[in-house]
């Protein structure tokens, strides 16, 4: 007997520089104002990501690259490129790894 596939939408990334990035259905990105500060809603959790995991969730749009995202944190920061994409593509990995985002369809 052979083990069940999983479909699709189960699959989890594999975030690299190509990748393409989004937040999963079920996932939303928002402001919470009693709060005062910006939370990532996934189902049946709160969290509350810092400022620069926000700025790079926010640039996950479904149709910029990983690579277009650290080029442009690289842009805005002052620190060598190499440091930056370990860094985006570490946490990228994680929230892939969750079931939190998911590659663009194209």
């Amino acid at each position: 007997m052979t083990a069940p596939v999983a479909p699709a939408a189960r699959r989890r990334m594999s975030v690299s520089e190509e990748s393409t990035p989004t937040l999963a259905r079920g996932a939303k990105l928002r402001f919470d104002e009693s709060r005062g500060r910006w939370v990532l809603l996934v189902p049946e959790r709160v969290m509350a990501p810092d400022e620069i995991a926000v700025e790079i969730l926010q640039l996950c749009d479904g149709e910029r690259t990983v690579a277009a995202i650290i080029d442009l944190l690289v842009e805005k920061y002052t620190a060598p490129r190499e440091e930056i994409a370990a860094d985006v593509i570490a946490m990228l990995q994680d929230l892939a790894e969750s079931g939190f985002l998911v590659e663009a369809k194209s």
